[in-house]
């Protein structure tokens, strides 16, 4: 049993980062038996979720999405904010139910929150019906522990930096969009900021595994891809390779992948080599995702986000003037220990002056082992519960703005799947990856469609399948 450690997890040495080809582990022990699976967080852990789902489909699971069905129970947790934490194990409490009409349930827990010290000491007191308990740098050990399952509790997490793993096997969500990891872990360390923790230090991939996968996906039909890491535009900086994000993002676009997005960019390493890359190449989407958190200089610095509320404009104002038609949205954080009225201003200014396309707010969420929960906090909840109110009406009214551009304009839509809202239309993403419902067959799930834009709602866009008529 290995339990994780916080003062190991934020080590940073010169230890050569190991790059292994796996050999995925195969076995019909379970042949016939179903398996569930709820994921929370980020598109990392959404990405991660397709490699669990291919791990345990070759021990012979299938899937369902029925939790009383399921003879395999698998959590992939979030760390990021205290609901996620508080959302698992209010969900373990129902597992713990179910195991008690089914003794051979399989429980096992994985992802960020497995990483943290005292998630892994409450669940070994409380929560002994849980079997496996795993973290983010041995998930590619989760078949071995799911067929050595005992009685008695695994815990196996590391805390070390963290290596590469090679020939992971994915069952993908979509046929048509992929998520490519071209990195993991951190280096960053915001003070807020839990993932350097759990993920570990920044490691990348080497370009030629990536376009090994690229290409692979291109050749198998798939559409749109999404190159994913914690800090995508930091990438090469820790191999001595000569090459950087701006040189794999060229050469993913060179493989004629008809859309390539990446997410999440850090201010902090945005290069102008990178944006020239985006604008010279059309298949690069004219979408970023380039976080501020604060528009308080002095919150950011608590932060330690590495620039100021100046440095970013700067930078929003380049990317406007260099990408045409470019949509840019960000993530912003209220509450921050001590903010004030004046810096929560600031934030109010600054999405005046941005007009972001769209923003995912939050109130600060303390983590055990961060910087910034150590610093005494006396802001009342309602307080902040207030600002994000503000907030939000603002960032909503923005949104809806931008929306409304592409009213009565002709947009080209991926259509990914059935709408959530309204089954008799589908549903998919302009370049701008703006989400449009749309009037279409369900023959068109899977393929790029021109679409007419009738309606705009703050997070959605409505529209009509466009056919266009050639002149004899």
């Amino acid at each position: 049993m290995h339990l994780p450690n916080l003062k190991e997890a934020q080590k940073r040495t010169n230890k050569e980062v190991k790059h292994e080809t796996i050999k995925p582990l195969k076995s019909p022990k379970f042949q016939g038996q179903k398996f569930f699976l709820r994921t929370y967080g980020c598109q990392m852990n959404v990405h991660d979720s397709e490699n669990i789902k291919a791990i345990v489909s070759s021990l012979g699971f299938d899937e369902t999405t029925t939790l009383e069905e399921s003879d395999l129970v698998i959590l992939n947790t979030c760390a990021i904010r205290e609901n996620a934490h508080d959302k698992v194990f209010g969900y373990l409490g129902r597992i713990k139910h179910l195991k008690e009409t089914k003794p051979n349930l399989i429980v096992a827990i994985t992802g960020c929150m497995s990483q943290l010290e005292s998630v892994t000491n409450l669940i070994k007191t409380k929560y002994p019906f849980v079997n496996i308990v795993i973290g983010t740098h041995n998930l590619h050990l989760l078949g071995n522990f799911i067929l050595e399952a005992q009685k008695e509790q695994t815990i196996e997490v590391c805390s070390t930096e963290g290596d590469v793993y090679e020939g992971l096997e994915y069952n993908r969500d979509s046929k048509y969009s992929a998520w490519v990891n071209i990195m993991y872990g951190c280096d960053k360390f915001c003070t807020y900021c839990i993932v350097p923790y759990t993920r570990g230090k920044q490691r990348s991939r080497y370009m030629q595994d990536i376009l090994e996968e690229v290409n692979n996906l291109v050749a198998s039909g798939y559409l749109e891809i999404t190159l994913l890491g914690q800090n995508v535009n930091a990438y090469g900086k820790d191999l001595a390779e000569g090459y950087d994000f701006a040189d794999l993002l060229e050469k993913v676009a060179q493989t004629n992948i008809p859309r390539l997005r990446f997410v999440t960019s850090h201010p902090w390493d945005f290069t102008d080599k990178m944006l020239n890359v985006i604008a010279k190449y059309p298949n690069i989407m004219p979408y970023i995702h380039l976080p501020i958190q604060s528009g308080s200089s002095k919150i950011l610095k608590l932060m330690g986000r590495r620039y100021t509320k100046e440095e970013y404009l700067e930078l929003f104002n380049k990317i406007k003037k260099t990408i045409p038609n470019v949509c840019i949205t960000t993530d912003i954080i209220v509450g921050f220990p001590n903010e004030t009225e004046e810096d929560f201003q600031d934030t109010l200014d600054i999405v005046n002056t941005c007009q972001f396309d769209g923003a995912f707010t939050f109130i600060y969420s303390p983590r055990e082992g961060t910087p910034a929960s150590l610093i005494k906090d006396e802001i009342p909840l309602e307080v902040k519960e207030e600002r994000l109110k503000k907030l939000n009406e603002l960032v909503n009214f923005y949104s809806l703005k931008s929306n409304q551009k592409f009213l009565n304009k002709k947009v080209k839509v991926l259509i990914t799947d059935v709408s959530e809202k309204d089954a008799t239309k589908v549903c998919g993403y302009t370049e701008e990856f703006k989400l449009v419902n749309v009037e279409a067959p369900k023959s068109d799930i899977g393929k790029i469609i021109d679409v007419e834009i009738t309606d705009a709602k703050s997070f959605s866009l409505d529209g009509k399948k466009t056919i266009f008529i050639k002149n004899s």
